[in-house]
């Protein structure tokens, strides 16, 4: 009857500690799976600055089992830009393809939030509608190594209770229609100008490294360790 009592015991005692096990191990890579997430959103935030928060923001992680805890837990972190990420994570060099001699870079002028006619808000120009525009022309640069692909410029209507300048490129888009300090100032400097860049056209760019996904990966796989361990400790005191 002792020995059986024993044997009792140490099934519950076992029983307990792979339960705290189980809490363990499902917290810690949960942890760290989060941890991971931040480090790599922070990456690209500090690497990209405010250009970058759609970028970070990408970055998605997930937890398995979805519910429940498990010895076997396990944390995927991807973004939905992959392409993206690999690019900046290597280096990249960026080619123009498909019998092309260039790629076609927009400019700030040529903006995803300027605007095209009210139906079109939000969208940038193409090199195709500028060619069928007609109107650009190029600039090239002082180093031979491409050019810069303008459009006219010319005053259209002011609109709006502060009769703002607004700015015509090539009657294919409208640009300067942030509000910003001096804007005035600004629009009258580029209708000066009478004209404005729409893309740069290079043949090859050479991205600079800018992030360390498999390092920080790497990071968040030694600590997990480290974590479980002490979590387990944790939970199997508490249930003693």
């Amino acid at each position: 009857m002792r020995f059986l009592a024993a044997i009792g015991d140490l099934r519950q005692t076992l029983a307990a500690e792979v339960r705290a096990g189980e809490r363990a191990a499902t917290q810690a890579v949960r942890s760290e799976t989060e941890a991971l997430k931040r480090e790599l959103r922070e990456q690209v935030t500090t690497g990209f600055a405010s250009k970058g928060r759609g970028i970070a923001q990408a970055w998605r992680s997930q937890i398995f089992p979805r519910s429940g805890v498990s010895l076997r837990a396990a944390g995927l972190v991807w973004s939905k830009v992959p392409n993206v990420i690999d690019a900046f994570e290597r280096g990249a060099l960026i080619r123009a393809k498909g019998g092309r001699r260039f790629l076609a870079i927009p400019t700030g002028f040529n903006a995803a939030r300027g605007w095209r006619g009210r139906g079109d808000k939000g969208l940038r120009v193409t090199p195709a509608q500028v060619v069928a525009s007609g109107q650009g022309f190029l600039r090239p640069f002082r180093s031979g190594r491409g050019f810069v692909w303008c459009l006219p410029l010319r005053q259209g209507t002011a609109t709006g209770k502060r009769r703002r300048t607004r700015l015509i490129a090539g009657g294919v888009a409208e640009v300067g229609t942030a509000h910003r300090k001096g804007r005035e100032a600004w629009a009258r400097g580029l209708l000066e100008q009478g004209m404005v860049p729409m893309f740069l056209l290079l043949p090859q760019v050479q991205l600079r490294k800018r992030l360390d996904v498999k390092g920080a990966a790497e990071r968040a796989g030694a600590r997990v360790t480290r974590r479980f361990v002490a979590l387990w400790e944790a939970e199997a005191g508490r249930a003693a």
